[in-house]
């Protein structure tokens, strides 16, 4: 896990939220970042508009965090 943890702190600066959550559960922090590396960066769409499109359904829910 501190592997993991290493890992993201080197590529964001920290552990973003999410992540650090998901640890409380390694299990699934382990299994989710493959799922979501592939969401992010397999497909015609460039990584950056898909996290636009990520951001703006968080608004359109009303989702503060």
């Amino acid at each position: 896990m501190h592997e993991t943890f290493g890992a993201l702190a080197k590529k964001w600066g920290k552990v973003p939220n999410l992540y650090a959550m998901m640890a409380h559960r390694p299990n699934v922090l382990k299994n989710f970042l493959p799922f979501y590396n592939a969401i992010l960066n397999e497909g015609s769409v460039d990584a950056r508009y898909k996290e636009l499109a990520f951001l703006k359904t968080a608004m359109i829910n009303g989702c503060e965090y």
